[in-house]
């Protein structure tokens, strides 16, 4: 196949078939820059075939124009996830704001911060239970012992979630 039939292939190009092959490549690079759903995609790629197949003119011009517009949409999105990994785009998609302990923010499994703190058995700790702690329920164990529910209890161990309390007597 010459280079001029494939250049025949755009300037052969009705209005449909132009209109579906620009709104097709529209919604695949739109897909590259905002993933998600995969309809856009998937729509853009449907048209892009459609508007190939409505102004081919062998099966053979097809493939080859297939494979060409695949081949440079692959291009753009290597190029998309390099800009997304170091360059501009990457400001925008990835967050760069994190939520430290200096600036107020608590994790759920920091829980140093109940160290020390006195509160009462919302069930029976048969060693494991429930607690409310300045009115936050959390999951504790005793050390081993049984507790029963309305007990006053300090808390004197924390490693990861586990909260370790003793009854306060």
């Amino acid at each position: 196949m010459k280079i001029m039939d494939l250049l025949s292939f755009f300037t052969n190009m009705g209005w449909i078939s132009f209109i579906c092959f620009i709104f097709g490549l529209g919604l695949v690079i739109f897909e590259m820059f905002a993933p998600g759903f995969g309809i856009p995609g998937i729509s853009g790629t449907v048209l892009i075939l459609l508007g190939v197949v409505l102004t081919a003119k062998s099966i053979l011009q097809a493939v080859i124009i297939i494979i060409v517009i695949f081949t440079l949409l692959g291009i753009i999105f290597a190029i998309i996830l390099r800009s997304a990994a170091t360059g501009r785009l990457s400001k925008t998609l990835i967050l760069s704001d994190s939520m430290k302990k200096e600036s107020g923010y608590i994790g759920t499994e920091d829980l140093e911060l109940f160290l020390g703190k006195e509160g009462i058995t919302t069930s029976t700790l048969r060693p494991s239970g429930a607690a409310e702690f300045d009115g936050i329920k959390l999951d504790v164990v005793s050390e081993g012992e049984f507790i029963p529910k309305g007990t006053k209890v300090k808390i004197i161990n924390v490693a990861g979630r586990r909260v370790v309390v003793r009854e306060v007597k």
